[in-house]
């Protein structure tokens, strides 16, 4: 819908032009995504995802300094369905993005659409994978989806995906620390409901908010990454139980 404002936007700097591209793919991937005949199977899949996320990261799941971060993740960050409507609205205020914010939070933007549109990509080839083999998403088993994983044309976004994981969440832990973003989110919330972009607005306050809470992002983010690239390195040397990794890690 915003795709002609997003080409039409002139951009001066390399974070600009970044974000501006990586919203122009994710832009096309969505649209390509909604008309799949597969789009359903998609859902299940990141379903599927999520609930192997939470168990392999149950102990700070529940850790209370934790939980409303790792929420914030698996259904705002990674959430396939139902936000149509706000990344509409990244599309359309695009122009004054790019306009007001310094480069730096445009590359944190550029960084959490990108994980975003590749999280999504590996989903809907998973999908694919399983249809392409006679499975079904709603009964995967842990062996059926390695095996698909190890098929995947894919891999080396598996790594990027991590990567980023990273990346965006020591960079939004170092936002959230200034008080002063909790004040213009605070501020702006009814000026942004009058543009009809509470949506919008009710993702950044949500982001702001879980950061802020959690008591060590930097542990957190550390032990989340070790232990996912233990589960890639697992899936792809065919582990037996590629989940079930050491308590120490």
């Amino acid at each position: 819908m915003y795709r002609e404002r997003l080409v039409a936007t002139s951009v001066q700097s390399d974070s600009a032009r970044r974000l501006q591209q990586i919203l122009l793919d994710y832009h096309d991937f969505r649209q390509h995504k909604v008309a799949h005949p597969l789009l359903e199977h998609t859902f299940l899949i990141a379903d599927w995802q999520a609930e192997r996320l939470k168990a392999t990261h149950e102990d700070l799941y529940r850790h209370p300094g934790y939980h409303t971060g790792l929420e914030f993740l698996l259904t705002d960050l990674y959430a396939p369905a139902g936000m149509t409507r706000r990344d509409d609205n990244i599309d359309r205020v695009f122009p004054k993005m790019v306009k007001w914010l310094p480069d730096n939070l445009l590359d944190t933007f550029a960084g959490l659409v990108e994980l975003n549109l590749i999280t999504q990509q590996l989903d809907l080839e998973l999908a694919e994978l399983c249809h392409n083999h006679g499975l079904a998403p709603a009964s995967l088993s842990t062996d059926d989806y390695c095996r698909l994983f190890r098929s995947s044309q894919r891999l080396e976004q598996r790594e990027r995906q991590i990567t980023l994981v990273a990346k965006v969440g020591r960079q939004l832990d170092r936002y959230v620390r200034n008080r002063t973003l909790g004040w213009l989110l605070t501020m702006s919330r009814t000026p942004a409901e009058m543009a009809d972009l509470s949506d919008l607005h009710s993702f950044l306050h949500r982001g702001y908010s879980a950061f802020r809470k959690m008591d060590d992002v930097e542990r957190l983010i550390d032990r989340l990454v070790t232990r996912e690239r233990k589960v890639l390195e697992n899936i792809l040397k065919g582990h037996p139980e590629p989940f079930d990794l050491p308590r120490d890690l």
